[in-house]
């Protein structure tokens, strides 16, 4: 089927819709609250399972994932480089890091969960594509030959040192912030306050770890995660392609015809790890400014005043 697709096209074309989506529906998120967790609405006739939602849409990227690298579409004529003269190499190594995010966020995470709220179709199917194409556009970059270049000596560098260490303190942070969120769903289980169909699930102000300073230190810690991974995976984008204010002045005085293309060179130089990092920001911070105003119309003068939304001391 390969000879039907060009999919250096599809990768160039796919990255592009990736950043270009994201960026544009993160504002539209900030006055809408997508119907999901604390937003669901669990007495809609649309209501699914949250449980099994949540893993179904999160495993698309693993599979996603695991498809495309099997399969290493861009380069063909180049082996998948997990392993050299010396052993496993540092695609190796973040291709593991990569889905070991993946086994505790579909599986182990889900499966632990005391009860979760439902999920609405929309919500699924737009996360499905998501990580659809955020597994083909990962695994695609790691299996080229781009990737090989540019990690040839990874281990030898404190670049991919230090965005492992922030991908792993991040990947505990995150578990370890959401395990507070989950005995809050336990105790509540024991007391008999769990979920109800018509009321949705319980919530409690939490506590603990850097609840103490943010409303969303879960966010923060996998942004710090993903930021990590980015910083050891690929070279950040490329600042000096973003077009210059003449240009922009220039297009908006055409009413913005080829912006798109304006843009272009500096979307391709953006590689999938740091597109995803963007994402991920864009996706969560709306909704952690909505969930940190919820806390408070929820919890009135109860909840503390002193906490900041998702970044400590400054957001």
């Amino acid at each position: 089927m390969s000879q039907y697709i060009d999919f250096h096209a599809l990768y160039t074309v796919g990255k592009r819709w990736f950043l270009f989506v994201n960026t544009t529906a993160a504002p539209i998120t900030f006055f809408y609250d997508v119907p999901f967790g604390r937003f669901a609405t669990p007495n809609s006739i649309f209501a699914l399972d949250g449980i099994k939602s949540w893993i179904i849409m999160e495993l698309v990227s693993p599979v996603s994932f695991l498809t495309t690298l099997l399969a290493h579409p861009v380069s063909p004529e180049f082996p998948v480089p997990f392993v050299n003269g010396n052993g496993f190499t540092p695609q190796a190594f973040l291709v593991g890091v990569f889905l070991l995010h993946y086994l505790n966020r579909a599986i182990i995470s889900p499966l632990r969960t005391p009860s979760r709220s439902p999920s609405h179709p929309i919500v699924i199917a737009a996360a499905a594509s998501f990580n659809s194409l955020n597994g083909f556009l990962m695994a695609t970059y790691l299996s080229s030959a781009t990737a090989a270049d540019f990690l040839s000596d990874a281990f030898q560098t404190p670049r991919f040192w230090i965005g492992v260490a922030l991908w792993a303190i991040g990947f505990i942070g995150n578990i370890a912030h959401d395990e507070i969120l989950l005995n809050i769903r336990r105790k509540a289980k024991a007391k008999g306050k769990a979920s109800d169909k018509k009321q949705g699930e319980h919530y409690a102000i939490p506590t603990g770890g850097l609840f103490a300073y943010v409303s969303f230190p879960n966010y923060f810690f996998e942004w710090i995660e993903w930021a990590g991974f980015a910083l050891a995976a690929a070279p950040p984008p490329d600042l000096s392609t973003l077009p210059s204010k003449d240009a922009l002045a220039t297009v908006f005085k055409n009413g913005g015809a080829g912006l798109q293309s304006l843009f272009r060179p500096f979307a391709d130089s953006v590689s999938p790890p740091w597109a995803f990092l963007s994402s991920e920001i864009g996706a969560m911070l709306p909704r952690a400014v909505r969930g940190h105003k919820w806390y408070h119309t929820r919890f009135g003068r109860a909840y503390p005043p002193e906490r900041k939304i998702v970044i400590p001391f400054i957001l």
